[in-house]
């Protein structure tokens, strides 16, 4: 419903502007600025269907013209044939337009160029030669130079827009970003003075740990009975001074947290760039030889942007180590669909797989088959107990595993829409 808006919206606006024209040939063959228009919007709305969009452009041009010839003349008359003709080369235009673009040229501004002229150029002629059929006439060779120039000049003007429009959001991004970066600054170092904190409990750890295994080491030895009561309330005493401490850093954590990470809310495409630039980071730091794909729908805006980058962040990550540095095919997808009212996720990797015992455990914290067999280091274990926890408890979904040994491994993720979506 919401893509078929855009795309009526789209549509209307591009009729609008077709109503600056100028005839060539006669009054019948005229060129106009919706095109223009056209290509800035299938620029800009990624789900936005070309061939759909061109047809329904076609007909409302053809809606418009119509009625306002009526109202003008008193009368249709033949211009209707005419005005219906002109449907076809929104159409045609739509067809080259979608033949010659793809998921990885199609935001090349230097290329849609190309594809706009010859669109442009394919387009007038097949409506000129459809015109002439109709009319039983020769065609006019003589103005396909002037057709030529006309396509060269509205994709020069397209080609120029979105150019200016590139740079533009260029500027506002470096604006952003550099504001971001003061809030970022001020925030780490408000986070220091926290972390100082907690870096001194680790010394008043260090020093209950010492003492209680004193304690234990004296009990064990039945040495000095009458200590060991107020050693204990040493200890229980300097436990809930660390308890205090570390309560009133997290406190401050969250409070810094909670008042400058005030970016209300973020679209999903952002949060999918962003992302894809930092595990492909990531994926070389490794040198590892991994292709990273995500697929996505649906663009969305959304206030739980830390909450999903959060949740991508940990299962990519497993993925990567999920993936020996030996296997020289190794992927990794993320495909977002909206099914029944939800937003449905998948992420999976062909990466070494869980066994089935492992399954049954892989959501508990600390379980990790993760390993380091040089250093014996051992990974904590608590990504996927963490993405579970913000996917049920924070935004109301759902998630499953499904993982073959040897052969990889897929997370499913349903989140309703109300948890996600704001406007």
């Amino acid at each position: 419903m919401k893509n078929l808006k855009r795309m009526l919206f789209v549509s209307i606006v591009v009729a609008l502007a077709s109503q600056v024209s100028i005839g060539l040939v006669s009054s019948d063959f005229r060129v106009s600025a919706g095109i223009i228009l056209y290509v800035i919007f299938l620029f800009y709305y990624e789900d936005l269907k070309p061939i759909p969009t061109g047809i329904l452009s076609g007909i409302i041009v053809n809606l418009l013209r119509s009625i306002l010839y009526y109202f003008t003349m008193g009368n249709f008359g033949h211009e209707i044939l005419s005005f219906q003709i002109e449907i076809l080369f929104y159409t045609f235009y739509a067809i080259i337009y979608y033949l010659l673009t793809n998921e990885n040229n199609k935001k090349s501004i230097n290329y849609i160029f190309l594809v706009m002229l010859i669109s442009d150029f394919g387009a007038n002629i097949i409506e000129l030669l459809i015109r002439t059929i109709i009319g039983s006439s020769p065609f006019p060779w003589e103005i396909t130079s002037t057709l030529f120039l006309v396509a060269l000049v509205r994709s020069g003007i397209t080609w120029l827009a979105l150019n200016l429009f590139k740079y533009y959001k260029m500027l506002l991004i470096k604006e952003e970003h550099e504001e971001r970066y003061k809030r970022l600054l001020w925030l780490t170092s408000q986070l220091k003075t926290e972390m100082y904190w907690m870096e001194k409990n680790m010394e008043n750890i260090e020093n209950v740990m010492s003492d209680s295994y004193r304690l234990f080491e004296m009990i064990n030895t039945d040495e000095d009975k009458d200590s060991w009561g107020e050693r204990s309330i040493g200890i229980a005493r300097d436990i809930h001074e660390i308890k205090k401490e570390n309560g009133l850093a997290i406190r401050g954590i969250k409070e810094i947290t909670e008042s400058e990470l005030k970016d209300e809310k973020m679209s999903f495409k952002d949060i999918i760039s962003i992302l894809f630039e930092t595990m492909k980071r990531e994926i070389r730091r490794l040198n590892k030889n991994i292709e990273l794909e995500i697929h996505m729908e649906e663009n969305f805006y959304t206030s739980q942007h830390y909450y999903l980058m959060s949740i991508f962040r940990n299962l990519v990550m497993n993925s990567i180590d999920a993936i020996p540095d030996t296997q020289r095919d190794g992927k990794i997808s993320i495909i977002h669909r909206i099914v029944d009212g939800e937003h449905a996720f998948m992420v999976s990797d062909n990466g070494s797989g869980i066994d089935e015992e492992g399954l049954e455990h892989i959501f508990s914290p600390g379980y990790s088959t993760k390993i380091n067999y040089d250093t014996g280091e051992i990974n904590r274990g608590l990504g996927l107990s963490i993405v579970k926890h913000i996917v049920e408890k924070q935004l109301e979904g759902s998630l499953k595993v499904s993982s073959t040994k040897g052969k990889g491994t897929t997370i499913y993720i349903y989140i309703p829409k109300h948890s996600l979506e704001v406007s």
